[in-house]
């Protein structure tokens, strides 16, 4: 007998992710999430499918009050979209899954699935954005090797273009903390209203998160010079021998450099023998061109006659 139940208290969630989610990238990880949740303050609402006390599925949601809907937890939405990708519902059993997208009991959009667990048709999915990630074992950990993707006249163009940019001098730091209250002032000026961080919910969850991975080891803030001046900053966490970029700015009076910067960390996890480098979703104009691969992610956007949120309770199902 499979039976419903859900969750809103925050500690048993936690006691459920732990038992239930797979821990495959830095965004599986309850700590990187509640960075988040401690500053968008959403309700969490995981069902729960369960058989002889045993979680056979797990829909992980909050309840968005701004777009009145059921998201990813923990509901990280800005302009209408979620930021934390690889986001799963895990289960042992195609039963399980469809019992448990049953029982959400209004509007639904989940971003971001990994192809893992897949729905049956009475909740299509579609292709949502795609992930690019760099697999420095396909070139046996030589970045030469990578290097050889590009064409000839590819490579001597990008040669260029680089040495013009390095002709006053080039130097790298690393874990320079102060270099990343430059990244997000330089990414506001850049983008403006159209920035994660004009939100001051979502600037505020980075800064837990640029925290927690500092206090865990798994930091890496890279840091370009050109000139002596600061030209580009990027953010990223190494965990479980992958390296995912997760944040960056640029200086306008070095177009260009983010070629380098972006070559520099392939080649460094060449050298380090990572397994991956995740340079998360949407392309920006130059991943496809540095030949990444390519990995779909996938979104479910079901909309139903809408229960009042305060009115929704547990339920259970045969």
């Amino acid at each position: 007998m499979l039976s419903i139940r859900i969750s809103q208290d925050l500690e048993e969630c936690a006691r459920i992710w732990a038992k239930a989610w797979p821990q495959h990238c830095i965004f599986d990880l309850w700590e990187v999430r509640t960075c988040f949740a401690s500053c968008f303050g959403n309700t969490p609402y995981f069902i729960v499918a369960e058989e002889s006390g045993e979680i056979s599925a797990l829909l992980a949601l909050s309840w968005i009050e701004e777009s009145n809907n059921f998201g990813n937890f923990p509901g990280e939405t800005w302009r209408n979209k979620t930021w934390l990708e690889q986001n799963k519902i895990p289960a042992q059993s195609r039963h399980a899954l469809q019992a448990v997208l049953e029982s959400v009991p209004g509007n639904l959009h989940v971003r971001y699935l990994t192809p893992e667990f897949l729905p049956e048709d009475r909740f299509p999915l579609a292709v949502d954005e795609v992930g690019f990630l760099f697999f420095p074992g396909r070139y046996g950990y030589c970045f030469n090797n990578y290097m050889l993707e590009f064409s000839g006249k590819s490579r001597k163009k990008l040669g260029r273009e680089i040495s013009t940019l390095q002709s006053g001098g080039i130097s790298y730091r690393y874990d320079h903390c102060a270099d990343i209250q430059w990244m997000f002032c330089r990414n506001l000026e850049s983008f403006g209203e159209l920035s994660y961080f004009n939100d001051p919910r979502f600037l505020s969850s980075y800064e837990k998160l640029v925290a927690y991975l500092f206090d865990n080891n798994f930091l890496r803030v890279t840091t370009i010079l050109l000139g002596g001046v600061v030209a580009a900053v990027d953010i990223g966490s190494v965990w479980n021998n992958g390296y995912t970029v997760l944040a960056g700015a640029t200086n306008p009076y070095f177009p260009g450099v983010a070629k380098i910067i972006n070559l520099h960390h392939l080649e460094w996890a060449c050298r380090q023998r990572l397994d991956m480098v995740d340079f998360l979703c949407g392309d920006f104009g130059w991943k496809q061109r540095f030949h990444l691969t390519q990995r779909p992610l996938y979104e479910i956007y079901h909309r139903t006659a809408s229960t009042p949120f305060a009115e929704l309770h547990s339920v259970s199902t045969g």
